[in-house]
């Protein structure tokens, strides 16, 4: 049996205001509203409520109404952190010349990251590779366990790729827009992020001996959490401005 508090009000129930910044969902209400506590059993017949016991607030049809957003922010609330906190990859892609896909990139999704399908970029060696990663959108690419060292992704976008594990010593991201990129376990060592968007993106237990943070673009949070990686030199504190 499900149970929820929702304040209505003296005329009728408000229309949910629905935005991506709250939880679930939030109701309007005007000056007037009077807000009474109303306990919905959604799996029984009884409504219970603790005053106004006659009229509209005892009808099926606001019982029922209250029970559908009760279980619409049951199955919303509960799906997004789980899919967040279990990401799932999708099998290995057998596709000929799969690696190759980087020297076009992704050509509809831009920053955003939609694709028509996967940029599967996993376990490809891309070592010293200097003309034809530079300037693409690799925007939501899975990049994890591959190798970049040394080559040149200057003006490179990106934004919402999974690089977990990758390898990027040396590599130059001048420029580039590395929005939410999960560089988890990556290893960074000496990479330069010269004038380089970093925001969202995480770098939990990566390496980032020798890596330029020259007037990087990143948040206040993001930084924060940037300057507790261990692995960051004296000199790349300092142009993070880590205290």
């Amino acid at each position: 049996m499900a149970n929820v508090s929702i304040p209505l009000p003296r005329n009728g129930l408000s229309i949910p205001n629905y935005s991506t910044k709250r939880p679930c969902f939030s109701f309007t209400t005007s000056p007037s509203t009077l807000h009474m506590p109303l306990k919905v059993s959604c799996s029984g017949d009884e409504l219970d409520k603790d005053e106004n016991k006659g009229g509209l607030l005892n009808s099926n049809g606001i019982k029922g109404l209250a029970c559908g957003f009760l279980a619409a922010c049951t199955v919303s609330c509960a799906a997004f952190p789980v899919t967040a906190a279990n990401q799932r990859l999708p099998p290995l892609s057998t596709e000929p010349n799969r690696c190759e896909r980087a020297f076009v990139g992704n050509t509809i999704g831009q920053a955003n990251g939609v694709y028509d399908k996967p940029l599967d970029l996993r376990l490809c060696d891309y070592t010293n590779e200097k003309s034809n990663l530079k300037g693409k959108s690799l925007s939501a690419a899975l990049m994890s366990d591959a190798k970049f060292d040394g080559a040149d992704m200057t003006e490179v976008v990106m934004s919402k790729a999974y690089a977990v594990g990758a390898s990027f010593k040396g590599v130059d991201f001048s420029n580039a827009v590395l929005d939410r990129v999960n560089f988890g376990k990556a290893d960074l060592e000496g990479a330069v992020f010269k004038n380089t968007v970093l925001s969202g993106s995480t770098f939990d237990d990566a390496k980032l001996e020798d890596a330029v943070f020259e007037d990087t673009i990143i948040g206040y949070i993001d930084l924060q959490k940037l300057c507790t990686n261990k692995t960051i030199s004296d000199e790349g504190r300092a142009e993070l401005g880590c205290r």
